[in-house]
């Protein structure tokens, strides 16, 4: 597993990369259902809404009490590519995109997160270093999908 940061003055950065023992429909049937996040992801409490290109969803997070997060998903490629994003350009905006790629021994499970915009240095320190909650995120995912 390869977790990743990476920074500009305008930029902010993370990434998880793990190779997952499974086929990809069998990732992409979780990572889509969003009633059943909680069930195989500690690091969601929960995601209300229908995960389908130009929904809304509504995530709460255990490492944000009380905030609820509202993400748009714009991209879906069947088990290949998923993109959210939040907030507006320029100011401050948030992407998160989620990548399956066919492996021998499985699938790579990339998950990328990249905050932009103008108000970024003023909010970057309140942000939560992303990369432990990356690594348990892709390690829940393994659990979930992996044969035991």
């Amino acid at each position: 597993m390869t977790t990743e940061r990476s920074e500009s003055t305008f930029r902010l950065r993370y990434s998880v990369r793990r190779l997952i023992h499974a086929e990809p429909s069998q990732l992409w049937a979780r990572l889509t259902d969003a009633a059943g996040f909680p069930r195989w992801n500690s690091t969601v409490d929960s995601i209300e809404g229908q995960i389908a290109v130009g929904n809304k969803l509504t995530i709460r997070v255990p490492v944000a009490p009380g905030r609820a997060f509202t993400p748009k998903v714009i991209e879906l490629v069947p088990e290949a590519r998923m993109v959210w994003r939040d907030g507006f350009a320029p100011m401050f905006q948030g992407t998160r995109t989620f990548s399956l790629t066919p492996r021998a021994q499985g699938t790579e499970f990339e998950m990328v997160e990249e905050f932009r915009g103008l108000m970024l240095p003023m909010i970057k320190g309140s942000l939560p270093d992303f990369r432990p909650i990356f690594d348990r995120y892709a390690a829940d995912l393994a659990k979930a999908c992996e044969p035991s």
